[in-house]
């Protein structure tokens, strides 16, 4: 924890002194910038505004559309209809409603338009947070080499003085480490967040699928 405190009290010590390879700490802030407003949007239309408890919505349809009111369903899902799964049935049970005489087929089409609108919106970004990790850890590589060159110039260099090689080699190895945990530090998070709303993301989808055949096939029996 203490070498944890010293790294960011360090950096943001030394955070403008581009000449020492903080220039890419500058661009790997950016990238962490970006990458937190994007997880916390995602985060939120994800896992708060997209995300329903599945299992109790759907019962609850499914015994409304048993029992023959569909226009009770339709209420229960206008209700919660900014959320994945009550949009896509919604636009079923919308379909229903309209005629007494649907089959598998017409009502398999209106819930494939909202699931076609829905799933886009699920997945919309969150590829974005992937792509910043690979780049953060990639810069800090760069920076790692940038360090390594300046310490392979300190050791070889004939036209340093020999009292500022140390100095100049402690700093080349100073930007190399920096720039390397920096880069990780972001990239690390990052990516644990980018799987995590992709898991959940994944689910909803599947939850979809799934409910969605069971409410189709039970509104056909019916008919």
């Amino acid at each position: 924890m203490g070498s944890a405190v010293q790294f960011w009290k360090h950096f943001f010590e030394n955070f403008a002194t581009s000449s020492a390879g903080y220039i890419f700490m500058w661009f790997i802030l950016a990238l962490l910038v970006i990458a937190v407003a994007i997880a916390i949007e995602r985060i939120y239309y994800v896992m708060v505004r997209s995300n329903v408890n599945s299992d109790k919505f759907m019962m609850e349809v499914r015994k409304l559309v048993t029992s023959g009111n569909i226009k009770r369903a339709i209420e229960l899902c206008e209700q919660g209809k900014q959320k994945a799964l009550p949009y896509v049935v919604l636009a079923g049970l919308k379909r229903v409603a309209e005629s007494e005489s649907l089959d598998f087929r017409s009502i398999q089409n209106a819930v494939d338009e909202g699931t076609l609108e829905v799933i886009p919106q699920l997945q919309k970004r969150t590829n974005y947070l992937s792509m910043l990790a690979n780049v953060a850890t990639l810069t800090g590589l760069m920076g790692t080499i940038y360090g390594l060159i300046i310490a392979f110039e300190a050791v070889g260099g004939s036209e340093i003085a020999e009292a500022d090689k140390p100095k100049i080699l402690a700093q080349g190895i100073a930007v190399a480490m920096n720039t390397t945990i920096f880069g990780l530090a972001v990239a690390v998070p990052t990516l644990i967040v980018y799987n995590i709303l992709q898991n959940k993301t994944t689910q909803i989808i599947d939850e979809m699928d799934e409910h969605l055949v069971k409410l189709i096939n039970l509104i056909t029996g019916n008919r």
